[in-house]
This record gives C-alpha cells, sequence and structure tokens, in this order.
C-alpha cells in the first residue's frame, strides 16, 4: 500500500490517497481534490492506463473530487457508498431539507442562501461522478480481497476499506483532529435529520476492530494506533462540551454569537460548527450511549473522571 499526498486549498490542508497491487491489478483509494495540483499528483504516481479500480470511503470534495478525471483517463471501475449515491441522486431535495434544518436551529432563509452560494463558491460538490457502481452492492471488494467496515459519524457514508495488514480510514480516523460530524437529512429514510452522535458510538465498536492494522488516514502522515485516536476525538469531545453547558438552553445561532462573539462569519464555517454543537447538544441528551460504547471497547476508564465531570 502506497501513500500519496497532495496538497488542497481546503482547511484541511493536506491529503492523502492509496494505491496497491491486488490480484494483478492497480487499485486505488480516493482521489485527492479537483485541482490542477491534485491533477498532476494523480499523474504522476498512478498509472491510469493501468489502473482498474477505484474505492471511495466518503464523497467529500477532497477525496472524490477527481473521480470524474479518472474516468476520462482510464477504463477503471469506480465503487462509492451507497449513501453517496442517495445523495448525489436527491441533492436538491437534500439542501431543502438542511435549509429546514438551519432555519429551526435560528438562522434565516438569507443564511441558508449564502450557504448555498458558499458550497458553489468553493466547489464543495464537484460534478457527481459520470459513472459508478455501489460498494455494498457489489461483489468485486471480496474478489480482491477487500472488505469494509461502515463507520459513519464524520459524514454518514464513511467506509474503511481492510486490505491485508492495512485500513484505508478516510477521515474517521485522525491523529489530533476533531473531525467536523456534519449535519445532514438521514439519506436512507429522508425524514429526519441523520443522528451523528448515535452513528459515532456505534462506529465505535467496529473501529475497535481495527487494532493491530497499519492505519492510512485521509489526512496527517500516520495514526499510532486506534486507541490514541478514539480517546483523543472522546476528550476533545467532553472538553468542548464543558464549555457549550452554561450554553445549553440557547437556541444554537446565541449559543454560536456568545461562544465567539461575532466573530465567525463564514457561512461554511458556521455551518461546521451547528453541525458540532448539534452533535454535543445529543449527547448531553444521552450521555450514556457513549459510555457503553466506551466500555465495551474497553477505553471508558481513560476518560471516565471527565466524563462524569461533564455528564
Amino acid at each position: 500500500m502506497q501513500q500519496h499526498t497532495v496538497q488542497t486549498p481546503y482547511i484541511v490542508g493536506e491529503v492523502h490517497f492509496y494505491s496497491a497491487e491486488l490480484d494483478g491489478g492497480l487499485v486505488l483509494f480516493d482521489t485527492g481534490p479537483p485541482t490542477p495540483e491534485g491533477e498532476a499528483c494523480l499523474q504522476a504516481n498512478i498509472d491510469l492506463k493501468r489502473l482498474k479500480y477505484l474505492f471511495i470511503t466518503h464523497c467529500h470534495v477532497d477525496h472524490y473530487g477527481l473521480t470524474n478525471y479518472i474516468l476520462q483517463h482510464s477504463d477503471a471501475e469506480v465503487f462509492i457508498p451507497r449513501r453517496d449515491s442517495t445523495k448525489f441522486q436527491r441533492h436538491a431535495e437534500r439542501m431543502e431539507r438542511m435549509g429546514e434544518f438551519l432555519s429551526g436551529y435560528g438562522f434565516g432563509r438569507d443564511f441558508s442562501v449564502q450557504l448555498k452560494e458558499s458550497f458553489e463558491r468553493n466547489k464543495v460538490f464537484p460534478a457527481d461522478p459520470e459513472r459508478f457502481r455501489i460498494v455494498e452492492e457489489s461483489d468485486e471488494p471480496a474478489e480482491l480481497g477487500i472488505s469494509y467496515l461502515a463507520c459513519p459519524g464524520h459524514s454518514q457514508s464513511d467506509l474503511v476499506y481492510q486490505v491485508g495488514e492495512f485500513a484505508v480510514t478516510g477521515d474517521i480516523l485522525l491523529r489530533n483532529i476533531f473531525q467536523a460530524p456534519l449535519l445532514d437529512i438521514d439519506l436512507e429514510t429522508f425524514t429526519g435529520r441523520f443522528r451523528n452522535y448515535d452513528a459515532y458510538c456505534t462506529s465505535l465498536l467496529n473501529l475497535a476492530k481495527l487494532g493491530g492494522r497499519r492505519i492510512m488516514p485521509g489526512h496527517r502522515q500516520y495514526v499510532r494506533g486506534v486507541d490514541e485516536a478514539i480517546l483523543f476525538y472522546v476528550k476533545t469531545l467532553l472538553e468542548r462540551v464543558v464549555q457549550l453547558l452554561p450554553f445549553r438552553g440557547l437556541t444554537i445561532d446565541k449559543i454560536i454569537n456568545r461562544l465567539f462573539k461575532g466573530r465567525l462569519t463564514d457561512p461554511f464555517s458556521i455551518y461546521l460548527k451547528v453541525s458540532e454543537i448539534v452533535f454535543m447538544l445529543d449527547f448531553l441528551e444521552n450521555p450514556a450511549l457513549l459510555k457503553s460504547s466506551l466500555v465495551q471497547i474497553g477505553l471508558f476508564d481513560k476518560v471516565g473522571a471527565l466524563y462524569e465531570t461533564v455528564a
């Protein structure tokens, strides 16, 4: 498994994608961003004429943005998570429903319009893949010796690919980064909000299965171990909940104003903070869910004192 790194124009900085020779063919995991630098990195490191398969961990722009470029320059088969397929098919409806969520959190119609313009200006949603297949409905991963675990939380489509000793984890396991749990509609039902917190607590049980594998993250050069990454994330969550507690009874727009004193003005940055605060409020509604998962994977004692202070 080879790691390839390219700089992005986004706040995440560098992003990694990976290649491997499997069953005599070249396989790629993620693509990098849809930028000239991204294209140059692909051309320099990947023989696109030999590329047979592309597997996407989750369809955020820095991880799948060059999918159509690859389709135009290779005969590769592209595989994406099922929920991302739904996201492409029902994009307009999804954006409308997200606007409804934001309205319920105290943000007016003008903010939703500004956020949509920010998405378009920053090309958060590049063109849908011209053709793709769905990972969960395909036989090829198993035939290539690739298994996958659904680990939603950062997004609801996050997949971790396991290949031999390696685990390609996208954005679900990062070193010293609190990956924003994004506010979204539930792509399975389209009837309510996706419960990132509930999903993350369930995903912890799957992430614990990666112990002993070599983690290939989407950002930062390495991850020392699964436990370390989980503990950093959980400790950061609990520490930020402490900051949130004095404002718990306010609407989310007022919470953001109190926490950032008007300094946060970019619509996309505000959206990220809304997502994070919703995640934390869900924790406060049901802290026992996180405790149960941490107990099951043997990590609760490492954060027990902080948990008790917050919960």
